[in-house]
């Protein structure tokens, strides 16, 4: 009896064995495999002014809706009303005041119903079916079919909200899903202040909405479903939350052969079942495949952790500049007995591990990538849109622009959102890295006394009123988030701390629960990020600075905000300002008196110092072009003077900021639209991997290595060109290696005085390697010796000739050639056109753009549309070229 026992024993394990081999190598069934798909056309909206019936009805299919009408989801009740014009664009001159502000209205006035119709039949067997909803602003209920299916309003910007809808689904298929959004609980006064009187911050949601400097209040403030719906199908098991960690111990060299990293992986499985369910949870990642075999009880939720797996070789994840930007597929799934797919999650991994530590000497903190420091350059993003209006495309053009300034880093800033998963996908793709602030600024939670608030500082610094809201929000926003390679910090709030409850909370317990692998840093300048020789950190300055503050200027050593100014050219300017106000600013006369049009300060306009070192504008069009030199020398000189000072004075910069969600005039790379600036492209100049710069307050020509190995065998070339283009060489220099960091390599102010003392004058860097394959080459523009470029005033007109080819679908090649005996072709704008509207195709990206070209040489520039445009031209103009129009050929 034993031994038949100890038999049947055996042959349980073997059969539980054989069945877990047929689970992993058998191909899996086709069943009601898991399904997503998105709810987002055919919605219909009402404000509940004219909708007097509750849910349960509405939510009925043969319920007539009568004067509602289309809505846009996901959105806001703005973005339904400007789609049905009943409010004009917000974007355009002042129609923003002509939209009634919730504060004056009443939180009624923009409470919305939002109505779909859908049609999915009964699951069957033990398939499931949910309703999803991943961001709605600010409160809900929801019907589905005469059925109310939450049992309390559903609150709260930043947390998801799911119900299972499988009981209520109607036999035929035909389905009609009924929502109420209300309002934020406090809308706040939009009285100028940041954040207005800031009482919007009670609330767990945007901040800025209410207005800040940079943005007038939204009227709605963004009121409405503005992520995704969706249907989910799945089998018995649901796949909740998944957690890839990627350890990749010891320094990594980008080229060197890897040693293995450590994959761990846990999700939580749902079973919305009666029954008792077993099958295997598994992924399979670069071939091999990981697995373990699960029994869950009926109606329960189990956390489960796969075994460590071990990569060979992994082809690991770097930031921009450094390496590239690897990423895996992951597709985790669970199977049931049947070898039927109950449901999947396909996860993108790049393989990298986030470290950071204090960097004693420059009294800041470090970020390490695979063991290696990164030199953070970094820009802070807002939103995408103010309306939110967000798509995959505009995250994916927004963040390569990112790319092409070589940044590294993207800050989200704390008075917006947390950013949605289209974003992290992009930042992914490009190499960003990306601190996420929490929702809170120090503006409207009380970091300082401030007349234009309502409540004093003890009071705002309890903000929100709900904290267990907040901290639900926290951790449903790190579980949505925390498999994206590029997010490297999470961080408390903008330049002030989360109440303390709330902070401990985060940092002792959410963090090391959920996603403990990351920096994790109290507020945005904290004094545990960076310090100065007082101990202190803050951030600034803002707005036009000379460039010696860049050089000269030690400021604090991570500096989180830096920078200001942006306008477009004059066909960015007329996107948003009537014909009427196109008039040049006037700028301080001496006497502190400055004279603004007043669309250009309705959308922030704040000046431009130092246009007029370049003559006096003789329309706005010439101010604009003028302003792009202001934009360029800027942000090239603010990243090269923070450069030179890298791992001395430094451990990273962050600008404030590279984007507007609205059609602002301050601190933007690229405007809304999509349409760069030449702030874009100083800051790739500026912020090269390896890249050759002046220091014009000293005369120093120096380099700047970012990377983990030093150049070899690199040639400086050092050249000034007179206005009329005749040429100096200063010197060349052969040098064994350009190692990482910053390094003087010779002086030249002398020389540079004595060229540039009545007219100014051109200089061109160029770093050269073994191959004479130019690797970074820098060109300025230097003024005489009473600071103003005289000598541009008198410029002959460029000998350019452009050539134009398509060289793949969607990519076009453009060569400049300059004659021998001509001046510099200076500052050309290239700009794709549509051959019917004649206006900018946007977004387009140019692999470089203000380009200078030098007598007798030539230059290409890669033209990347990826749109379906036909015959599309090039326009070229510059500051001694008129506009040409080229065919692509």
């Amino acid at each position: 009896m034993h031994h038949l026992r100890n038999h049947l024993s055996k042959l349980s394990v073997s059969l539980k064995f054989a069945f877990l081999l047929a689970l992993l190598f058998t191909g899996v069934q086709t069943l009601s495999a898991q399904t997503v798909y998105e709810l987002n056309s055919g919605w219909k909206c009402a404000p509940i002014k004219i909708v007097s019936d509750k849910g349960e009805a509405i939510s009925v299919a043969n319920y007539l809706l009568k004067g509602w009408y289309p809505a846009i989801v996901p959105g806001t009740v703005l973005t339904s009303q400007i789609a049905n014009k009943q409010v004009p664009d917000p974007f355009y001159g002042m129609n923003n005041e002509l939209i009634p502000d919730i504060y004056k209205t009443g939180r009624d006035y923009y409470t919305y119903w939002f109505v779909k119709d859908f049609k999915e039949l009964p699951a069957t067997g033990s398939g499931q079916v949910y309703l999803n909803f991943r961001g709605v602003n600010y409160s809900f209920d929801v019907f589905l079919n005469g059925h109310k299916l939450n049992d309390k309003r559903h609150e709260g910007m930043f947390l998801r909200a799911n119900y299972n809808i499988t009981p209520w689904l109607a036999k035929n298929g035909y389905n009609r899903l009924a929502v109420i959004v209300y309002p934020v609980d406090v809308v706040g006064n939009p009285n100028g202040g940041q954040g207005g009187d800031g009482n919007i911050a009670r609330n767990v949601s945007l901040q800025y909405t209410a207005g800040w400097d940079w943005i007038k209040p939204i009227r709605d403030r963004n009121t409405g479903i503005w992520d995704k719906v969706t249907i989910e199908k799945t089998g018995a098991v649901k796949i909740i939350d998944p957690h890839v960690i990627t350890l990749v111990p010891g320094a990594r060299q980008v080229e060197a052969a890897q040693q293995p990293a450590i994959i761990k992986v846990s999700a939580d499985l749902e079973n919305a079942t009666n029954k008792p369910v077993t099958g295997v949870l598994r992924y399979n990642l670069d071939g091999v495949q990981v697995a373990k075999k699960i029994t869950l009880k009926p109606n329960t939720t189990q956390a489960v952790q796969l075994a460590d797996y071990t990569l060979k070789s992994p082809k690991l994840w770097w930031p921009n500049g450094y390496g590239p930007q690897n990423l895996y597929n992951l597709q985790l799934q669970f199977v049931t007995a049947g070898n039927q797919l109950s449901d999947k999650k396909n996860i993108e991994v790049g393989v990298r591990e986030l470290t950071s530590e204090w960097n004693a000497h420059t009294r800041s903190r470090q970020i390490n990538v695979n063991g290696q420091k990164i030199f953070i350059k970094g820009g802070n993003w807002i939103v995408s849109d103010e309306l939110l209006r967000f798509s995959k495309e505009r995250y994916d053009a927004e963040v390569r622009f990112h790319q092409d300034m070589n940044l590294n880093l993207i800050r989200v800033w704390g008075g917006g959102l947390t950013e949605r998963p289209e974003f992290y996908e992009a930042c992914d793709k490009y190499g960003l890295l990306v601190f996420q602030d929490m929702w809170g600024s120090g503006d409207c939670n009380g970091r300082w006394v401030d007349p234009m608030k309502l409540d004093d500082q003890a009071t705002r610094r309890k903000y929100p009123d709900n904290h267990p809201l907040f901290l639900e929000s926290v951790k449903d926003q790190v579980k949505m988030l925390r498999n994206y390679a590029s997010l490297a910090i999470w961080c408390g709030g903008n330049e002030i701390t989360p109440p303390d409850d709330i902070l401990a909370a985060i940092r002792d317990t959410i963090m090391p629960k959920l996603d403990n692998t990351r920096w994790f840093v109290e507020f945005s300048n904290s004094t545990a990020m960076s310090q100065d020789s007082t101990g202190v950190n803050s951030d600034g300055p803002y707005g036009i600075q000379p460039l010696s503050t860049f050089w000269q200027h030690r400021t604090y050593p991570f500096n989180s905000e830096v920078g200001s100014v942006g306008i477009g050219d004059i066909e960015s300017l007329k996107r948003f300002i009537p014909a009427a106000n196109l008039v040049i600013p006037e700028e301080e006369d001496g006497k502190g008196k400055v004279k603004y049009d007043s669309v250009w300060e309705y959308h922030t306009y704040i000046g431009y110092h130092y246009t007029d070192n370049y003559g006096k504008p003789k329309d706005v069009a010439d101010f604009a072009a003028k302003a792009q030199l202001v934009n360029y020398d800027q942000y090239r000189g603010l990243m090269e003077g923070f450069s030179s000072h890298m791992w001395d004075w430094y451990t990273g910069v962050i600008i404030w900021k590279t984007q507007n969600p609205w059609t602002a005039m301050r601190g933007q790379m690229y405007d809304y639209y999509l349409d760069p600036n030449a702030c874009l492209y100083g800051l790739h100049s500026g912020s090269e991997p390896v890249h050759i710069m002046y220091n014009a307050i000293d005369g120093t020509v120096s380099t700047v290595n970012n990377t983990f190995k030093a150049k070899q065998k690199i040639t400086v070339s050092v050249k000034l060109f007179d206005i009329n283009g005749a040429e100096t060489s200063l010197a060349k220099i052969y040098k064994d290696s350009v190692t990482t960091g910053s390094a003087a390599v010779t002086n030249i102010q002398k020389a540079v005085a004595e060229a540039s003392n009545s007219k100014g004058v051109f200089l061109s860097l160029r770093l050269i390697d073994a191959s004479n394959k130019i690797i970074s080459d820098n060109f300025y523009w230097l003024p005489d010796n009473t600071g103003n470029y005289s000598g541009l005033q008198e410029m002959k007109a460029a000998q350019l000739s452009v050539s134009v080819k398509q060289i793949a679908k969607g990519k076009v090649e453009v060569t400049l050639s300059n004659s021998k005996n001509a001046p510099v072709a200076f500052f050309n704008r290239l700009s794709l056109i549509n051959p019917v509207t004649k206006k900018r195709i946007l977004p387009v990206f140019y692999s470089d753009n203000y380009v200078s070209v030098l007598p007798g040489e030539a230059k290409k520039v890669i033209i990347d549309y990826n749109l379906p445009v036909a015959n599309a031209e090039v326009a070229i103009s510059g500051w001694n070229l008129p506009e040409k129009w080229i065919t692509i050929k």
